[in-house]
């Protein structure tokens, strides 16, 4: 994975889902926690939603997320455990075109340090799908934390070298995508 770096912080476009039956907006302190950090990073909040845990209500905002050409990150909080409810894998994975296997693991060896072998039970992991990079961290505010300030804040960092997801997101794509709105425009033309 190669990326050109910058020397100025490019602001990337950044939607934001935290996946909880029980959290509303007042009680959801990971979500706000990511917000405040996506700002003052100097990124642009352009969506945040907070969702129950059901696979399909997931996938099919993420499903729209991912489609929108607007729309360059996307991190969602919530749903990586074991519980019977914990549904955010199994319903984002399969919308993923490649894996980053390496968000998951430098997520848990962070979390070791913090939390020990408790760790192997985040199912935290990240992916691309439609030039889109998409990163699913645990509902705690303390793993937000980790996985913002130990993976996020750099990878979303234009500046950041040798490698960032800035660099991957903002480029044109080699082949015109697909887009809702242009596939829908065309199916009304004719």
């Amino acid at each position: 994975m190669s990326s050109v770096p910058s020397t100025e912080m490019k602001p990337l476009n950044v939607a934001l889902l935290t996946v909880s039956d029980t959290r509303g907006p007042e009680e959801d302190t990971s979500g706000q926690f990511l917000e405040d950090s996506i700002v003052d990073a100097g990124h642009l909040l352009v969506a945040r939603r907070i969702l129950p845990d059901d696979v399909y209500l997931i996938r099919a905002l993420m499903a729209n997320w991912i489609a929108d050409g607007e729309i360059h990150v996307v991190i969602i909080t919530g749903g990586t455990g074991f519980l019977e409810r914990d549904s955010t894998p199994e319903a984002v994975m399969p919308l993923m075109d490649k894996a980053i296997d390496g968000f998951g693991e430098e997520f848990r060896r962070l979390s070791a340090a913090e939390i020990g072998s408790s760790t192997i039970q985040s199912r935290a992991f990240g992916g691309m799908a439609n030039n889109t990079v998409v990163f699913c961290l645990p509902g705690s505010t303390g793993a937000c934390r980790t996985g913002w300030n130990g993976i996020l804040l750099s990878q979303l960092d234009s500046r950041h070298t040798p490698c960032n997801f800035s660099g991957l997101v903002l480029r044109k794509p080699e082949k015109p995508m697909n887009r809702l709105d242009e596939v829908i425009g065309q199916r009304s033309k004719r």
